[in-house]
């Protein structure tokens, strides 16, 4: 009998539904998985029965002979930024331990009501501030993946949904949810060979999610293949009346709507992307990827975006700046970590408590964004970065007056080893040089694997869509995982 682990979420949605297979069945064979993958950090808390709940109910719906939920006896991971009601939720910090929401958030309410079951919390950046999963208060995650010459360095599972792409990538589940700031969904999927899309800004819920920039925070899904993103993206986006900023839209049927034939549509390629010292092979890389649209009926077309290189500097300012001002409500008081020294006033609490619940990455950007936020430097650099975000936004409206999407690398490299950056901010940073831009137009953008570099690890394509058209984004990851076949996948080490 297949291993029901190496299923993706179609083949055990429609496997449950045909009766090939229980729901029950699945769950216990991804739960087995989960417990023996200790190694890997991946999951935070594990969550056995709630993912069996929910598996229960679509083996007994289908037993009565009625229809079953479109997600039902799927069970997925959740990245812990998301609050999930009577389930610890810590967004990887210190300050937030023993936090257990009353609250659903609504992308994972969603998912629930879809019929999906929840194998655990997953491992994450600090407060989603991180490219390498590093940063996590509870331990780093560890990639399912490795080098190919022989050497045994833990690699990096990117950030900051790195528990959701590990724990993809080494089959403990089949899916879970990301959220991407400036890359956290692409880049992740990128190094562990996996796909995931960052829908447009609005199409997804913030709310019940724990906030990092509010202006660029965007949930999405993450999955092993083009076609499980369009249905896990399906049931969480939608209108949500308690967030301002979300759209108010009729979700199109994305997964229906797959082709991978781009006859008459045209994709550019941004010259501002090839950036100095690029490695050979992402370039190389690059190249097949516009082979295979050509292949898929596209029509390739240079383009100029030319403030691509303030996009970085401008992200690193924003980010920061919102993060400060959301980060301030962790104070001793109303959540999780108090710390409150013998004869302590109030103001000592604050500085204590987030003395010892932020992480050094956290205290580095909330510093950053409260310089740039000050009376004296606010006009000089947070006026200025949206200013530049305008013109970044306004070089997407140029480009598409002569093409329908963009293709890029998703990352200027494949997975590092950890702690090979970790001294280095600015090299760290760098990772998002290629997803940032459009984080900063709110604009949907979707990475897929291309193939291996020469040490045997995951390279992956971004697509850059127009705003609200995923279809089109997914349609043209269909085209380049059509032509890719990648099936590469890690050996369980762990």
């Amino acid at each position: 009998m297949t291993d029901l682990t190496d299923l993706g979420v179609a083949a055990i949605r429609d496997g449950v539904r045909l009766g090939t297979f229980s729901a029950r069945e699945v769950a216990d064979a991804f739960i087995v998985k989960v417990s023996r993958a200790k190694a890997l950090n991946a999951f935070l808390v594990e969550t056995p029965d709630h993912a069996i709940a929910a598996a229960k109910e679509a083996d007994t719906a289908r037993a009565a002979g009625e229809a079953l939920k479109p997600l039902a006896g799927v069970p997925i991971g959740m990245k812990d930024l998301f609050c999930t009601k009577g389930v610890a939720s810590t967004a990887a910090s210190h300050i937030l331990e023993g936090f257990t929401p009353p609250y659903e958030s609504t992308v994972s309410g969603k998912l629930w009501n879809a019929g999906a079951g929840m194998l655990g919390k997953l491992n994450m950046d600090q407060f989603a501030m991180g490219s390498s999963n590093e940063t996590s208060a509870f331990g780093n995650v560890i990639s399912p993946w490795r080098r190919a010459d022989g050497g045994n360095a833990p690699l990096a599972p990117g950030g900051s949904s790195g528990g959701s792409s590990a724990a993809i990538a080494a089959r403990l589940c089949p899916a879970a949810t990301g959220t991407d700031t400036g890359g956290s969904i692409r880049q992740p999927a990128a190094f562990t060979g996996i796909s995931g899309i960052k829908p447009t800004y609005g199409r997804c819920s913030r709310w019940g999610v724990v906030a990092f920039a509010s202006s660029l925070d965007q949930a999405g899904p993450m999955a092993r293949n083009v076609k499980d993103c369009a249905i896990m993206l399906e049931a969480m986006s939608g209108f949500d009346p308690k967030d301002a900023t979300s759209l108010e839209l009729d979700v199109p049927r994305w997964e229906q709507g797959l082709s991978g034939n781009l006859r008459g549509k045209r994709v550019g390629i941004p010259k501002e992307y090839r950036v100095d010292n690029m490695p050979s092979e992402i370039d190389a890389l690059w190249q097949k990827g516009i082979d295979w649209l050509k292949d898929a009926g596209a029509e390739i077309v240079e383009v100029s975006l030319p403030h691509t290189k303030y996009a970085l500097p401008a992200y690193y300012i924003i980010a920061p700046a919102e993060a400060s001002s959301n980060l301030a409500r962790y104070d001793g008081v109303r959540y999780g970590l108090r710390d409150l020294p013998e004869g302590a006033n109030l103001l000592d609490m604050y500085a204590a408590t987030r003395a010892a619940g932020f992480g050094p990455e956290v205290k580095r950007r909330i510093l950053i964004g409260t310089y740039v936020l000050s009376a004296g430097f606010y006009d000089a650099y947070y006026t200025q970065a949206q200013k530049v975000r305008t013109l970044i936004a306004r070089d997407f409206d140029r480009a598409w007056e002569s093409c329908d999407l963009l293709l890029t690398p998703t990352a200027p490299s494949a997975a590092f080893a950890l702690g090979e950056k970790l001294a280095d901010p600015l090299a760290m940073y760098l990772n998002d040089v290629f997803t940032v831009p459009s984080s900063l137009a709110g604009l949907p953008a979707m990475s897929v694997p291309g193939g291996l570099d020469k040490s045997g690890l995951p390279l992956g394509l971004q697509i850059i869509g127009k705003a609200l058209d995923e279809q089109g984004v997914l349609n043209a990851g269909l085209a380049l995982e059509e032509r890719a076949g990648f099936v590469a996948r890690p050996e369980a080490w762990w």
